[in-house]
């Protein structure tokens, strides 16, 4: 506060702009006239005639600010109201119970959330509205034109099974796509040679745009898990090489204990465990034969 009042008493004196003053100046004629003389009381020259102040008092007045800078008047940054402390004393006015008050079931903390003391609370007198439907399939929508817009770029080989992942990865569906996409009837005048479109939804526009064109289109159905093999089908290979790693060594550990207790050597016991299956099963074979 002491800052900032020194600060405005000091811009105040040190820039001061011109104010016209009124004179009475003697006139040849016989009636006398008023004019407007500009008068400064500021003795720099530094100010011109038509009451523009010029650069070098703005400096001095920062250089001034600059100077009132000091490390005591430096304070931290602290809200101006504090939290209130409880529990700390009765000097504070929210000691021993802190406000609660003396017994009782919120002098406890004990209540529950939406409980009105035993009547029937708000969110069951509320009527209920609407439903959601746990069932319900959300499908992306995209049009004919934006995919004849990407055969034309290059970007989609109009001769190949154009499938949603391929429309993924040209950048026709968004990553937001949930249950699949619907094909969509905009641009359709642009489809003007045959196209083969895999899709979960089409509607009735599309279809009959993209038959006309000597085109085909199928809906396929898949499942949560199974759209996800279709758009990111390395994630799936990457999980069955693990998967396998694991059965591998599950079944090596499995037979070196099993040879550790028969007491012979690993490759020995899985010589002789293929002959016996090898001479079973050569033996029932010969019998049903």
């Amino acid at each position: 506060m002491l800052l900032r009042r020194r600060l405005t008493s000091l811009l105040s004196t040190s820039i001061v702009s011109p104010r016209p003053t009124l004179t009475l100046t003697p006139s040849p004629s016989s009636q006398s006239s008023l004019h407007f003389l500009p008068h400064s009381s500021n003795p720099n020259p530094s100010f011109s005639a038509n009451g523009k102040a010029s650069a070098l008092g703005f400096v001095q007045g920062v250089r001034a600010y600059s100077s009132l800078l000091s490390l005591n008047d430096l304070r931290p940054r602290v809200p101006r109201k504090q939290k209130t402390r409880k529990g700390r004393g009765i000097g504070s006015g929210k000691g021993k119970t802190a406000g609660r008050g003396h017994k009782g079931q919120k002098a406890r903390g004990s209540g529950k959330l939406g409980f009105e003391g035993g009547q029937t609370p708000l969110r069951r007198r509320l009527p209920k509205r609407g439903f959601k439907n746990p069932f319900s399939l959300t499908f992306q929508p995209v049009g004919l034109g934006k995919i004849a817009k990407l055969i034309n770029a290059g970007k989609i080989d109009s001769s190949e099974l154009i499938t949603m992942k391929t429309l993924k990865d040209t950048g026709a569906i968004g990553k937001q796509i949930k249950d699949g996409m619907r094909l969509m009837g905009r641009g359709a005048e642009h489809i003007k040679w045959p196209i083969n479109l895999e899709v979960s939804r089409v509607t009735v526009r599309a279809k009959a745009a993209v038959e006309a064109a000597g085109g085909s289109v199928r809906r396929v159905y898949y499942n949560k898990l199974g759209f996800r093999a279709l758009l990111t089908p390395e994630w799936f290979e990457k999980r069955a090489d693990y998967c396998q790693e694991q059965l591998d060594l599950r079944q090596n550990r499995r037979i070196s204990r099993v040879a550790q207790y028969a007491g012979g050597p690993l490759e020995e016991y899985k010589k002789t465990v293929g002959r016996q299956f090898e001479d079973q099963h050569g033996e029932e074979q010969g019998a049903f034969s």
